[in-house]
């Protein structure tokens, strides 16, 4: 649904067949399948463990000697199973089938509307007319009172063609319409005279049937070549991701060096080694001073001459060094988005197993199957492992934090937490009792009450 809602502007009105509307939703299923597929852990590992603790199932096994960890054993095995097949499909699958997604939806959003002529507005679909019907009849051929304008040489509207009835019809295969009229007249306005004046011919023509083939290959989808868009950061996978930020590096240090080479020229002292001029600093020093005075030996027309040549050479070098650093400020932003796609593959991953250790022992201690509370609690603990992602991902991009840390603060936070309940579940705690949570406010109640005596 939110895919229908967000892209319906390039869908509506284009007469897309079905099976394409199909292909556009499930290429873009697999964007959510690495982002699902913790919650779906999430959610069932409370429920199959809740739903042993509610049969008693759980008490059973710990009876026997079992651990909740020796219990869960083999479902952690299958998160780290699952965690492997999540970084897989976003490292493969996942750019792949975005690529094909972002390929068809270009083509969908530069296809012209279905050819669609309605009574009483002109059309203007078909390049270099526009044409207005009065009335069409129910087998969508028959149409009356028409009117065409041929604006095909570019001259205004200097071609007119109307008519009291006509037929419109299209090929089998949909590539060209032909139009036939019945009882109409042209008007057309011949501009031979050089001179800009008003006056111009005008040729008046009446037809008892005219003929005009339109062609409308331009509405028909054309598939562009994926290879195209292969090089957004979100169609690759973490070999070509790690390249390309190879690539900015490399681009970076060659932005600096041409810098440095372009501001040599202009300053003179650069031109010498400064390790070099500090061991000869008298030397330097008396340089300087010759340099001075050189200058003070200048004419004013000299002197006016040599700051207007130092205040151009600033200018370009100022002008240049903008040029780069803008230059450089993209870069680094581009880099930014390559280095969160590349962390987000493992991240994303490492959620399915984080996100198993906060369920299982959360259904050992709240021992409740079925889709009531432990959907309420997976969905709690999702959407606030989801904000935490969001927040430490724009972080990121907005250089708040490192990548590294911004990409890995959701799995630093609920690690702890995750830590927190496995604890808890294997000494049976009663983390979510009622009674218990009441015994500790009614302690803390009672030492207010005795500091206040």
């Amino acid at each position: 649904m939110q895919f229908l809602w967000k892209y319906a502007d390039d869908l509506i009105g284009k007469g897309l067949e079905w099976y394409l509307v199909g292909e556009l939703l499930f290429y873009a299923s697999s964007s959510f399948v690495p982002l699902a597929l913790p919650l779906a852990i999430l959610l069932s590992s409370i429920m199959t463990i809740g739903g042993m603790g509610e049969q008693y199932e759980l008490t059973a096994l710990k009876a026997s000697g079992l651990s909740l960890i020796r219990i869960c054993s083999s479902l952690f095995t299958v998160s780290i199973v699952l965690c492997f097949a999540s970084y897989l499909f976003s490292n493969y699958v996942q750019p792949a089938s975005y690529l094909q997604f972002r390929a068809l939806l270009y083509d969908v959003s530069e296809q012209k509307p279905a050819l669609n002529i309605k009574p009483g507005v002109f059309y203007n679909g078909i390049d270099g007319y526009s044409m207005r019907v009065g009335k069409k009849l129910a087998d969508n051929q028959t149409i009356f009172d028409v009117m065409i304008y041929d604006h095909t040489e570019g001259k205004g509207n200097t071609n007119v063609l109307v008519a009291k009835k006509g037929k419109m019809v299209l090929t089998d295969d949909k590539r060209f319409m032909i139009l036939e009229l019945f009882n109409g007249k042209q008007y057309q306005e011949i501009n031979n005279n050089q001179k800009k004046d008003l006056a111009h011919e005008q040729a008046r023509v009446s037809f008892d049937y005219w003929k005009k083939i339109f062609d409308l290959s331009d509405f028909k989808m054309t598939r562009t070549d994926v290879n195209l868009f292969k090089d957004n950061y979100e169609m690759m996978n973490q070999g070509q991701l790690a390249k390309a930020i190879d690539t900015f590096n490399i681009e970076k240090e060659k932005n600096e060096a041409q810098l440095v080479s372009f501001i040599k020229p202009y300053l003179s002292f650069i031109k010498h080694n400064l390790d070099s001029a500090f061991r000869k600093v008298n030397v330097n020093v008396n340089a300087m001073v010759s340099d001075s005075l050189a200058y003070d030996k200048k004419t004013l027309v000299e002197k006016s001459s040599i700051i207007n040549i130092a205040v151009i050479n600033i200018r370009n070098i100022k002008g240049y060094a903008s040029f780069i650093s803008g230059s450089q400020n993209s870069k680094a932003e581009m880099k930014l988005r390559y280095e969160i796609e590349w962390w987000r593959k493992i991240t994303l991953a490492f959620a399915c197993l984080l996100l198993f250790l906060i369920g299982a022992p959360l259904g050992a201690i709240i021992r409740k199957g079925g889709l009531g509370l432990p959907f309420v609690i997976a969905v709690v603990f999702f959407v606030f492992f989801y904000m935490i992602t969001v927040a430490g991902e724009k972080f990121a991009k907005e250089s708040v934090t490192s990548v590294l840390t911004g990409m890995w603060l959701s799995s630093l936070i609920l690690l702890p937490i995750g830590i927190f309940l496995v604890r808890k579940s294997t000494h049976d705690s009663s983390l979510f009792n009622l009674e218990s949570w009441y015994g500790i406010l009614k302690r803390i109640g009672g030492i207010f009450n005795r500091r206040k005596i």
